[in-house]
């Protein structure tokens, strides 16, 4: 992370037409790829808790839920700050935008009903499915700026043409150190979530 902190503020050259604010790209780009990866986790881990029905899945795809919520919450939040410097505004009903926000409101809904009633088999596999069902909004995010007209810039895989090797390269550092802090939190959230099963486990019986 000092490595790719380092690349994007003292190491990569500031973009000629927007300046300093440019440098928000690598860390947005990065939050936004790994909330993705978090949501397709959830998609795989619900879909193996409906077929297998083992608890382990379960806290797994909750664990990727609450990541993929924070990132994606980031992005926008990053997203709005380069809005500011690009569009003068804060917000504007963009595709790409708009579709971003539908999916963290979705996700966000999804955490609510995983908390309704933990001890629950029913909240279990409605929480599956909606974990299932919620994904078909993340490609919707990640065409969204090529299906229809949209004013957000289209990210890597270009006609107008790649980045810069020294910005390439500092992409990629960014899109490594968060992909590892992702990695460690989904790690540690998961540890966390299974020893507060088996403690209620101990105090209240079998879930």
């Amino acid at each position: 992370m000092l490595a790719s902190q380092y690349a994007i503020w003292i190491w990569s050259p500031v973009e000629a037409q927007m300046g300093l604010i440019q440098k928000i790209f690598y860390t947005h780009v990065a939050l936004a790829w790994w909330g993705f990866v978090c949501f397709f986790l959830v998609f795989v881990f619900s879909a193996l808790y409906l077929l297998r029905r083992r608890e382990m899945y379960h806290l797994l795809a909750g664990a990727a839920g609450e990541i993929g919520v924070l990132f994606s919450g980031l992005v926008l939040l990053t997203g709005m700050a380069w809005a500011k410097a690009s569009w003068n505004t804060w917000w504007t009903w963009d595709p790409r935008l708009s579709t971003a926000l539908v999916m963290w409101f979705v996700y966000s809904g999804y955490l609510l009903v995983r908390h309704m009633d933990p001890a629950e088999a029913k909240m279990k596999t409605a929480a599956a499915v909606l974990g299932i069902v919620a994904f078909l909004d993340v490609p919707l995010v990640f065409f969204s700026a090529r299906m229809w007209r949209s004013a957000h810039p289209s990210v890597i895989a270009s006609r107008e043409g790649g980045l810069p090797d020294s910005m390439a390269i500092t992409l990629v550092l960014s899109l490594l150190a968060w992909g590892a802090l992702c990695g460690l939190m989904l790690w540690l959230r998961s540890r966390q979530l299974e020893i507060k099963h088996r403690l209620a486990v101990l105090l209240w019986g079998d879930w």
